[in-house]
């Protein structure tokens, strides 16, 4: 099996190598072997192969985290609730790999009419996003919605649940194409967060009133306390620009506002009975076209190109979800 196999961690996804001789994944009770069709990158992916993200698997390890393929075989206590042929998407630790075995309850059919491609990127970036705004922040219908990075692949998903909640979003980017992306997937508002005057921008663009909620998977948790509004929410899911901020808890204090963090991950461990939940908000959302997966327009053939792929997120080149084909082959329309 080819795979992109780690035995020491990396200085930079350059170093990353695909290994033609991998071990095939092993098959539990609980889980289900894949063929991967498409495998979706994410900015922790970069993280994780350098040794910089909060799980550390042991060596060597296969890397990749999001994807979605075909079933190959079921485990013995999965078989009522999957078979072979069945198109599925999901979670599990070894994506970037022609094949994986992945864990039942990380483990989805997909929509009728969605592509490999579009589902590879829904497993963590939407529950993320949806769990962030309806469960964390409770964003309510008519209240201002901050969507930093908004044009990425949680930013992008944030604009369109806000929108599908009936909040009023205003969206950031770091350049006018990101903006027009933001726009098209539904943002009401954009404003570029490189300019010096944004926050007053906000404020503007809300008669002075500020937003109140803001959903910050960049690291712009201090200059957001400046727009939002008296008793506002303002939800942590990241820290892409690689600033982990140092909070003045006085201002928290004056403004009465709350700051939450959101990691997906630990509801499995912590909260497993919102799975479901979530999961079945979702995939209503998905059947009234009030979600609609955003994949890079440009999608990399051969688990050679994951790095090229994560280079580009890296470079804050993208938007959306960037996804690969690992066998080179292309995808279509289910």
């Amino acid at each position: 099996m080819k795979a992109i196999v780690l035995n020491n961690w990396l200085k930079d996804v350059d170093e990353l190598v695909v290994d033609n001789n991998a071990p095939e994944p092993k098959l539990g009770d609980n889980q289900v072997l894949v063929e991967i069709k498409a495998v979706a990158l994410n900015f922790f992916d970069i993280l994780q192969v350098q040794g910089k993200y909060q799980e550390k698997p042991p060596f060597p390890h296969i890397p990749g985290t999001e994807f979605s393929g075909i079933v190959i075989k079921a485990g013995e206590k999965c078989k009522k609730s999957f078979k072979q042929g069945d198109k599925v998407f999901g979670s599990a630790s070894g994506c970037f790999a022609e094949r994986v075995s992945a864990q039942i309850n990380n483990l989805h059919l997909i929509p009728d009419g969605m592509s490999f491609e579009e589902a590879a990127g829904l497993s963590i970036t939407y529950p993320t996003s949806y769990a962030a705004l309806v469960i964390r922040a409770k964003l309510q219908k008519g209240e201002w919605c901050l969507v930093h990075a908004a044009a990425g692949g949680v930013g992008a998903v944030a604009v369109q649940v806000a929108k599908a909640l009936g909040a009023k979003v205003i969206a950031t980017g770091g350049s006018s194409e990101k903006l027009a992306i933001a726009k098209k997937v539904g943002a009401d508002y954009a404003v570029n967060y490189k300019d010096k005057d944004w926050q007053k921008q906000v404020l503007k663009i809300t008669g002075g009133k500020g937003v109140d909620v803001v959903y910050d998977p960049v690291g712009l948790i201090v200059p957001s306390i400046k727009c939002i509004a008296w008793n506002g929410r303002l939800v942590v899911i990241g820290f892409v620009s690689g600033n982990i901020e140092k909070v003045p808890t006085n201002l928290v204090l004056l403004k009465n506002i709350s700051i939450i963090g959101l990691f997906w991950g630990s509801y499995a461990k912590n909260d497993p009975e919102r799975n479901d939940e979530v999961w079945n908000d979702m995939f209503n959302l998905f059947g009234s076209g009030k979600l609609k997966p955003l994949v890079y327009e440009k999608v990399f053939h051969g688990l050679d190109n994951v790095k090229v792929g994560l280079k580009a997120i890296a470079n804050r080149n993208t938007f959306g979800k960037v996804v690969v084909i690992p066998n080179g082959a292309r995808s279509s329309k289910l």
